[in-house]
């Protein structure tokens, strides 16, 4: 994830040990006993790179617990996100002194059904992957980056995004996009911010997507 973020936020990716990496008692609360071998090996990698991102960033000992929406809670004056999927996990972690979102999400280069795919994909978006039908795993960047993009919008709006809110442009050999959200969620929440952008690698293996909104962006915008 460091080649799709700015040197300033701190990113940590799982290393092996990582998945047997010991809970703090806060964070293994939000875990809950009736979790999944799968479950736990994933939630205690994530943990760990958190709070070891947040230790570069002069933060340590900290624990990352859970919100109710399962969302992370990070350590006062700071924000970040965390991803897994199968065999990989990281956290990127910045001072919101700096950044005020930071979102980062990972997939499996997988193609999607087409029930799926309509539930992610504007019309226009399904057309514009249609035209590289010998790439069927655009579906899946268009998930991946609109991940990105609830990472981002949640804690500076404060409501739920779906993936049919955002409209996303794809530059394919700058690898970036960026998302516009539709008018009809922006009238529901008029002081929020209409576009958001971000990075994106393609891997055979593995998608990566992320991208950051900076306290310069989030000036003026209304804060939930």
């Amino acid at each position: 994830m460091n080649d799709l973020l700015p040197d300033w936020v701190a990113v940590e990716v799982a290393a092996e040990e990582d998945y047997s990496a010991e809970l703090l008692p806060a964070e293994a609360a939000g875990l809950g006993a009736r979790a999944v071998e799968k479950r736990r090996r994933e939630f205690a990698a994530g943990r760990a790179c958190a709070r070891r991102a947040l230790g570069r960033l002069g933060v340590r000992g900290r624990a990352v617990p859970t919100s109710g929406n399962r969302a992370p809670v990070w350590p006062e004056g700071t924000t970040g996100s965390i991803t897994h999927t199968g065999g990989y996990c990281a956290a990127a972690v910045g001072l919101r002194s700096d950044v005020r979102a930071v979102g980062i999400d990972a997939e499996r280069r997988t193609i999607l059904p087409d029930n799926v795919r309509g539930s992610i994909c504007l019309p226009e978006e399904l057309a514009w992957c249609a035209e590289r039908a010998d790439e069927q795993w655009w579906p899946a960047v268009h998930f991946s980056a609109k991940e990105v993009v609830f990472k981002l919008w949640s804690p500076i709006v404060g409501t739920w995004l779906g993936f049919l809110d955002a409209r996303l442009t794809i530059d394919v050999a700058a690898g970036e996009f960026e998302a516009r959200i539709g008018a009809q969620r922006l009238a529901k929440t008029p002081a929020a911010p209409a576009v958001f952008r971000g990075r994106f690698h393609v891997a055979p293996g593995l998608i990566r997507s992320a991208g950051v909104v900076t306290a310069k962006e989030a000036d003026g915008w209304q804060a939930p």
